[in-house]
């Protein structure tokens, strides 16, 4: 069977079973009784390795299966869920994440798991100590685990009505023919039902390699009486004895024994494809949560982006046939391209809202970390995390990670105060971190705050001065505002010592820079002793954006409206001069002026009035007035990348494709602010 065409379901979902793991030990942590979210984790590990299993990949297999013994050992009370074990469990977790990840970048899942397996096999073994003995039978013997495929046997056929036993069988020590006694006893056993699994093996048995006992496991309907009597009737058997088993928590009982016994399977298997059911629940965990399963369907994210693709290149037409339409001024043609601007609209909609992706597939990862940095640091630190169901253009998705671990990793860091700092201030010896998500307009606004320290604003005045980002003269007019943005600056940090947890600020200039990179901007505002808040705002699509279409001499540009506070008429007596820049007095701030035609050495081609058309632009708190020499109007626009060879390209975020065809640079109005 060519397994490939499931290889990227299998992928799919495996990283859905591991996330929910990650989830659920979470919570486990909190609450190591609650049976649900023992079953719920037991669920997921025991489905990935059905599915791993059936695709090949045997190290995930084995490793899964490892640790699933010791998710039952929690689930049957066996073991205690400490925070020792959960640690372990997340660094199993944390194996399964990388060998997934190779098989998602074309590997084979290969890693050598031969130190975490025994690592669980201790702790099992560990926990296992008392309770782990062999049940005793008349011959003694130890009884050997049975694979998934026999489990998935055993279980089928107890929901069929089937009785499932252990048969135990000695041979007399005169038998002579231990071959042929063995051969008419399975004559006997397969007449009243089924032998799935025999100890030795059904080769070693032929060969006679052996001693005088050997065992079977019968699958039948008949009475257990009834199977030790026929079993008897063959000659030189010494004696027989039976016990039955039972799918119940995964354990075996016996009805000749009240010694402890030994786990022989874990759990019903199922179809690895679908959702596990247990005892009878026929409900996954997304509809429990949801109330009700959704009608969804998996596609490509590659048909989504094909999708775009050819909805930007109708957003392209329309605009041409909107311009043909104006000039030849036909009734009939212009309300056919108004029908068709409403449709495309909708459609843009509707497609722009399958990309959307809920801001859950970022914020999902975070609880793990802050806990592992919490207990690195020795500090107890809550995370709250609001908005999740928040959804973003997954452009803008697949982008934001890496800022969020920056400003989080920060806020545990230097943030949040150790536990005696906190309790000598009269806190709660548990930090807060909140990371917060929610629409307003065309953006979305993340925010991560914490409840700590704050931000010290001397010392970072102090550090800005020694590593001469500011003047000592600067520095004392500065407001608090202005203090704070600091940590932004390339190469900032108020930690003293270099380490794998970065410092307050470390990083935090590469943060505003992504984020600028995806039309968004970041601040951040602090209240000593009380915390700090990190505000990120981003744009809901990175692939479609309105902008406002101006002229330069006779080129057209394309300015984000997103950047834009507001356009103006000023006249030339309004340009003053102040330390060799042009600036405008704009609402009483004193705001630079850039005419574009000299900075982007456009060749001049119209004379300048004594008017002057500007835009002005906002980055943070910071703005500028951009002279040009008319303004077009509003449009939506297709953002296109110039490609490989112009990525260098200063002041100049992409192109579009006008309606009459003409290629328009976008400004990228970020680059002018400092």
């Amino acid at each position: 069977m060519d397994k490939s065409q499931y290889l990227d379901m299998f992928i799919d979902e495996s990283k859905e079973h591991l996330q929910a793991i990650n989830d659920n030990l979470l919570l486990l942590e909190k609450n190591p009784s609650e049976e649900n979210i023992i079953n719920e984790i037991f669920r997921s590990a025991h489905t990935l390795k059905g599915m791993s299993a059936t695709m090949g990949f045997s190290d995930l297999a084995n490793l899964t299966h490892q640790m699933e013994n010791v998710l039952d050992g929690i689930r049957n009370e066996i073991i205690m869920a400490s925070s020792e074990l959960i640690d372990m469990v997340f660094e199993s977790v944390d194996y399964l994440e990388a060998m997934i990840q190779d098989i998602a970048d074309g590997g084979n899942g290969q890693k050598n798991v031969t130190e975490i397996v025994k690592k669980l096999e201790m702790l099992e073994k560990g926990s296992f100590e008392e309770t782990s003995t062999t049940i005793e039978i008349i011959n003694q013997m130890e009884i050997t685990d049975y694979d998934d495929f026999e489990q998935t046997v055993l279980s089928q056929s107890r929901e069929q009505g089937f009785n499932a036993y252990y048969v135990s069988i000695s041979l007399r020590e005169d038998c002579i023919l231990k071959a042929a006694r063995v051969y008419m006893v399975f004559e006997v056993l397969e007449q009243i039902g089924e032998v799935i699994k025999s100890v030795p093996s059904v080769e070693e048995l032929e060969e006679e390699s052996f001693d005088f006992d050997f065992s079977v496991t019968l699958i039948t309907k008949e009475a257990e009486s009834d199977v030790k009597g026929k079993v008897l009737k063959v000659s030189e058997i010494e004696s027989v004895s039976i016990q039955e088993l039972t799918m119940e928590k995964g354990k075996r009982s016996s009805k000749e024994s009240n010694q402890p016994q030994k786990s022989v399977t874990t759990e019903e298997d199922v179809n690895p494809s679908l959702p596990v059911e247990e005892k009878g629940d026929t409900t996954t965990s997304s509809q429990i949560k949801n109330g009700t399963s959704s009608k969804t369907i998996r596609v490509n994210i590659e048909r989504l982006d094909s999708l775009m693709n050819l909805f930007e290149e109708l957003v392209i037409d329309r605009g041409r046939l909107e311009q043909i339409s104006s000039e030849l001024k036909d009734n009939d043609l212009t309300e056919t391209v108004e029908h068709m601007s409403r449709i495309s609209s909708d459609l843009q909609s509707i497609i722009l809202t399958m990309r959307m992706v809920p801001v859950d597939h970022v914020f999902n990862r975070f609880p793990r970390m802050v806990r592992g940095l919490a207990k690195e640091l020795n500090k107890m630190v809550d995370l709250e995390i609001v908005g999740a169901s928040t959804e973003l253009d997954r452009t803008v998705i697949d982008e934001i990670g890496d800022p969020l671990v920056h400003l989080l990793r920060n806020s545990i860091d230097h943030g949040i105060e150790s536990c005696d700092i906190r309790k000598r201030e009269g806190k709660s010896e548990i930090g807060k971190i909140t990371l917060k998500a929610y629409h307003s307009g065309n953006h979305v606004f993340i925010e991560v705050s914490d409840d700590g320290a704050g931000i010290n604003r001397q010392k970072v005045m102090d550090k800005a001065i020694n590593n001469g980002i500011i003047h000592r003269e600067t520095a004392a007019t500065l407001t608090d505002q202005e203090v704070d943005e600091l940590l932004f600056s390339s190469g900032f940090s108020t930690a003293e010592e270099i380490s794998d947890i970065s410092g307050r600020g470390v990083g935090l200039d590469v943060v505003k820079n992504k984020i600028e990179s995806l039309g968004g901007s970041v601040s951040v505002f602090s209240n000593p002793g009380e915390g700090t808040t990190f505000s990120i705002q981003l744009p809901l699509t990175l692939s479609i954006i309105s902008a406002m279409l101006v002229e330069v001499q006779d080129e057209i540009y394309a300015l984000p409206l997103s950047s834009i506070i507001e356009t103006a008429i000023i006249k030339e007596e309004d340009i003053l001069s102040a330390h060799n820049q042009k600036v405008i007095d704009f609402r009483g701030s004193v705001v630079p002026v850039i005419d574009l035609t000299e900075f982007f050495q456009v060749p001049v081609s119209k004379e300048q009035s004594e008017y002057y058309s500007v835009v002005v632009v906002r980055k943070s708190d910071k703005m500028a007035a951009l002279v040009v020499n008319s303004f077009i109007g509003q449009q939506e626009i297709v953002l296109k990348s110039l490609g490989n060879y112009l990525t260098s390209t200063f002041a100049i975020s992409g192109a579009t494709i006008l309606g009459n065809g003409e290629v328009a640079l976008i400004i990228d109005c970020n680059a002018f602010i400092k």
